[in-house]
């Protein structure tokens, strides 16, 4: 795999790293590869500097807020370059001098002696750019005292502000406010983005976020690679191979299990998505009540259309017995739950599937819910995980965070908090493959340390609907062939990328979920 010095490689995947991992690899850069701290000092400053050169022409007035650790050393060294560029820069230190740190006292000296004065306070002057080089990627606690105070005197500004590495006071790691926090216009980070600049609300407090290489390469990995990846850029080279001479078999056929009654929508969504994605065949099991939904909206798509009264419901369930075994059989993969509800025909269609054990399998929507309810139907997903790898079924859960906190067996709010780690320990327990669902979605695999995290998509996409189109696109990816990991992560991105493309048109409060299926064939291009 070959890296680029910005942590992208060339098939565009970044890492997204944690303070813990960032520290070491700065670390190795150091003490292994010999790499002056100084000189990556000077190259970060350089870097911040020369984002705000591209954005204001000399002559702007700069405050640089620094604290006395090495990102303050950073700041310090980017107005003292800004400054002999033509701006006009002050300098404030917030904290004790003799706290610096090395690097950071350095570069208060190097200033000294040029000539430029160090205040100790915010002076009543007006600005039109403040860096904010307080607290870099080792916060830990809340701010308090006078750091508190000096980020809402910087917020209260109002100014551009662009925040070195980090905003002050988000939480490198989870994206949480400690606290108070700098509200950054735009940040300049080195090597390889934060996870705190991608969770909710640090994302929103970074504003632009520019990554810059300043010598901490992956070479400072030493086989130690970073827990969390992302894709970026384009999603065409990603999908499955088209062969000019295959016909509608070849390209997978998927069978949606979809839909009670006045739940027809959620058939019709999901289907159309298998096939934007190219999927050769899709075939909707639903009750005879959506026949004509299913059929005027989307008639590419073959239907089994059963009956739910009218007979004993042991002659109900026989029959459907029959026609889930034959559709199985024709499928090449099968997709369950969205809209089907919690009814006992419900649960009778969900345990014939897994106990179908050989097609790869998706679960969503109402199907979790059955899950968490009823642990014989998770003894087949335990049972599946027992197998040896090669034999083992390939399965993906797609729950949302309440779905998924009432499968894992805890609250929403400890999901949200531990949104990298659960999901991996619930794809383990069940040995499948987990794409948990939030405003950042996350996909887990059994016995893979990586953890992908998704970063394309939109508040729009907050709608009735869009899990529906999700589960169609994942489906029809592994009816193409995609391994379940695969085909969730490519899945989940190129959905978000559908979601990004529509609201382009509609605008996000407009946003609906066929809005994002017609975007789909724009969005995997």
């Amino acid at each position: 795999m070959v890296i680029r010095m910005d942590g992208r490689n060339l098939f565009g995947e970044k890492y997204l790293v944690s303070a813990r991992e960032m520290k070491e690899y700065d670390s190795n850069t150091i003490a292994h590869f010999g790499m002056p701290s100084g000189v990556l000092m000077e190259r970060a400053a350089l870097a911040v500097a020369e984002e705000i050169e591209a954005r204001f022409p000399a002559g702007k007035k700069v405050l640089v807020a620094a604290g006395s650790g090495n990102n303050g050393g950073d700041g310090i060294a980017a107005g003292r370059i800004l400054r002999q560029r033509g701006y006009e820069v002050d300098f404030w230190l917030i904290g004790d001098r003799e706290k610096c740190s090395r690097e950071t006292e350095t570069q208060l000296r190097i200033i000294e002696k040029y000539g430029y004065p160090l205040q100790g306070k915010m002076e009543d002057k007006e600005y039109d750019i403040i860096i904010d080089a307080l607290f870099g990627i080792g916060l830990s606690r809340n701010l308090e005292g006078r750091f508190a105070q000096a980020v809402r005197k910087i917020n209260q500004k109002g100014k551009f502000v662009c925040a070195v590495d980090i905003p002050s006071g988000i939480h490198t790691d989870s994206g949480e406010i400690m606290g108070e926090a700098v509200k950054a216009q735009l940040t300049v980070t080195f090597a390889f983005e934060k996870l705190g600049h991608i969770f909710y609300p640090g994302c929103l407090y970074s504003g632009e976020v520019v990554c810059r290489e300043i010598g901490i390469t992956p070479e400072s990995f030493l086989g130690r690679r970073p827990k969390v990846y992302a894709y970026c850029g384009t999603a065409g080279h990603r999908m499955p191979a088209r062969k000019a001479d295959g016909n509608k078999g070849t390209f997978g056929k998927v069978l949606v299990i979809a839909g009670s009654i006045g739940m027809g929508g959620a058939c019709v969504l999901c289907a159309e998505s298998v096939c934007r994605v190219g999927a050769g065949m899709v075939k909707i099991v639903a009750p005879e009540e959506n026949r004509v939904i299913v059929q005027t909206s989307i008639p590419e798509a073959l239907l089994s259309a059963y009956r739910t009264e009218g007979e004993e419901k042991g002659e109900i369930l026989k029959k459907l017995h029959k026609i889930l075994e034959k559709d199985m059989e024709w499928a090449d993969c099968i997709l369950i739950g969205p809209g089907i509800g919690k009814s006992g025909i419900a649960y009778a269609m969900l345990e014939q599937v897994l106990a179908q054990q050989e097609k790869p399998l998706l679960i969503d929507a109402d199907g979790l819910n059955l899950l968490a309810e009823n642990p014989g139907l998770q003894k087949y997903l335990e049972d599946n995980k027992e197998k040896m790898p090669d034999t083992r079924r390939q399965i993906i859960l797609t729950p949302h965070m309440a779905e998924f906190a009432r499968l894992y067996g805890c609250t929403v709010q400890e999901a949200k908090r531990d949104i990298l780690q659960k999901p991996k320990e619930l794809a383990d327990r069940y040995g499948c493959t987990v794409v948990c669902k939030d405003a950042r979605t996350a996909v887990a695999c059994s016995g893979r340390e990586e953890i992908y995290l998704n970063v394309s998509g939109n508040d729009g996409m907050a709608a009735a609907g869009m899990g529906d189109v999700l589960a169609g696109v994942i489906g029809g990816l592994m009816a193409q062939g995609m391994e379940a990991e695969t085909a969730a992560v490519l899945g989940v991105y190129v959905h978000g990328m559908a979601g990004d493309k529509a609201a382009e048109k509609k605008g996000r409060y407009a946003l609906m979920a066929g809005d994002v299926v017609d975007c789909l064939e724009i969005a995997r291009k």
